[in-house]
């Protein structure tokens, strides 16, 4: 049987990677997975934000599907995942790091209480029996490890992260704890370094690089690969950084690893379009620079290009530790029977349109992240250019692995099934802003050419040509010469919304 070692970083863009062709960031580890296998060139998330995509990895179902629409809905622990059929066929299955299944945050839901009010018949469905609280720092105060339930989401194994830069929870933060006495002395942008960097949520953390987020993680699955029983019984390990992530707060020696002047920002930073979107065209309106508004934040060309070089100090911490990770397979002499993979949940303006972060709006650097499978019975490199989702993991894993996927997985085999014609992303925001009179719900239609956004009850939508104008900057959607290439995107969009249908379970047809 076939070992599995998946690596998966946070909000990082497909083209922050030097095998990506990035003009400044190094990542000579990662890299070392693409040699070694493919690159794909046209991976793009099923939903640009971190709970939903999670779940549609893990069920290979879009979001629509598995009613994780945005972050604060967990995933049903009835819901199948396709570690619970690899757990199930033998594997030993880890997850080490971000879960994100679940929530995470103490208190209330942003939105407040449910206007419907509360108790069983608050909601159209009644709300699952939990726990749905084993990611919460309340609850790891009060038991600690025990406040996970194992299997969790089909992981036998699991040590836990939440939370983003330097304000860990769950067992990352119990063992700081216990190496720095009180580790919150020493987090947040009210104990940070100085510096004089003005990008905002830019923090030049206190935290020690030993003691930071992305070297437990390192540290905790080097434990793991080490372990004598990985020669004994397949595995599946699920590495999961939560770095690179808002705030921007690399540690040590990472912090000014790269220069902010040497960064390059993208084409549409100055080369904007003179009829944005409306969404875009209300947030340089009426957001203030460096203050975020739906996630998204407007930047000056200084704070952009502090982004981006903190950005980039990031991913070179976790590309010196996938290095460790990938020397102990070869240390272990694993390596010539483990499938390698790395891909991200979703990615980051950095600098698109003059924002950082993300929001609503389907440019390229959102909802496009990187995709690398290394696989020691095929040859590398390869790049591939079909269009590929991030609902296809699942399905491709456990074909890989010789195990049958569930009825109502959605994805398909990466390399076996015909090539997509189109991926469909989802999209539905939790907060009024942008100039919508209602939280926006936006669908994206990406084919080989173009893109095709349309956001509910609004007569505008965005057509852009990703041939001739990789940046999206020209909205064609108005364009009378584009009318029949938007009717028939339109069409195709009709076909892949009739296809995000769920079939779970299959019917007997009595009734």
């Amino acid at each position: 049987m076939i070992n599995f070692l998946f690596i998966i970083t946070d909000q990082h863009r497909a083209d922050y990677l030097g095998c990506a062709g990035h003009p400044v960031l190094k990542t000579p580890n990662i890299d070392r997975i693409a040699e070694r296998g493919a690159l794909f060139e046209r991976f793009h998330v099923a939903n640009p934000v971190c709970m939903p995509n999670r779940s549609a990895i893990m069920t290979g179902r879009p979001t629509s599907i598995s009613g994780i629409r945005h972050n604060g809905i967990p995933l049903p622990l009835e819901a199948n995942t396709f570690v619970d059929v690899l757990r199930a066929d033998g594997y030993d299955t880890a997850l080490i790091g971000k879960s994100h299944l679940q929530c995470t945050l103490d208190g209330e839901p942003e939105l407040g209480r449910n206007p419907a009010g509360s108790g069983d018949l608050a909601n159209a469905r009644r709300r699952p029996v939990g726990p749905y609280n084993q990611e919460k720092e309340a609850e790891w105060d009060r038991r600690g490890r025990a406040a996970l339930h194992l299997p969790y989401y089909g992981f036998s194994h699991v040590d836990l992260l939440t939370g983003h830069g330097d304000d860990s929870g769950a067992a990352h933060l119990r063992d700081q704890r216990a190496s720095l006495g009180d580790p919150e002395r020493l987090r947040g942008s009210d104990h940070q370094l100085p510096h004089d960097y003005t990008c905002p949520q830019a923090i030049r953390t206190a935290i020690p690089e030993d003691q930071h987020s992305t070297f437990w993680v390192r540290d905790r699955a080097l434990d793991y690969l080490s372990d004598p029983a990985r020669q004994e019984t397949p595995f599946f390990a699920f590495v999961s950084f939560p770095d690179p992530h808002h705030p921007f707060s690399p540690p040590g020696r990472y912090w000014d690893m790269y220069d902010p002047v040497d960064m390059v920002l993208p084409e549409s930073f100055h080369a904007r379009s003179s009829l944005p979107p409306p969404h875009l065209k209300w947030l340089r309106e009426n957001a203030e620079i460096g203050k975020a508004a739906y996630g998204a934040a407007l930047v000056n060309e200084r704070q952009a290009r502090e982004a981006i070089a903190l950005t980039c100090g990031m991913i070179a911490m976790v590309d010196d530790a996938i290095g460790a990770l990938l020397d102990q397979l070869d240390r272990a002499g694993l390596a010539g029977n483990t499938v390698v993979v790395f891909t991200s949940d979703h990615g980051d303006f950095l600098g698109d349109h003059g924002m950082i972060l993300k929001g609503p709006m389907h440019y390229q650097s959102t909802i496009r992240v990187p995709f690398l499978w290394s696989d020691p019975a095929a040859a590398g490199p390869q790049r591939i250019s079909r269009l590929a989702s991030s609902v296809d993991i699942a399905r491709t894993i456990l074909d890989r692995a010789g195990c049958r996927a569930y009825w109502g997985m959605q994805g398909q085999n990466l390399f076996t099934a015909p090539a997509r014609d189109a991926v469909l992303v989802e999209d539905e925001g939790n907060r009024i802003s942008l100039g919508f009179a209602t939280p926006p719900r936006v669908r994206t239609l990406v084919r080989k050419d173009f893109r095709l956004s349309i956001y509910l009850d609004q007569a505008w939508g965005e057509l852009y040509d990703l041939r001739s104008d990789p940046g999206e900057i020209v909205n064609l959607w108005d364009s009378p010469a584009h009318a029949a290439i938007k009717a028939g995107l339109m069409a195709d969009l009709v076909q892949e919304l009739t296809r995000a249908c769920d079939s779970s379970p299959w019917p007997d047809a009595l009734a």
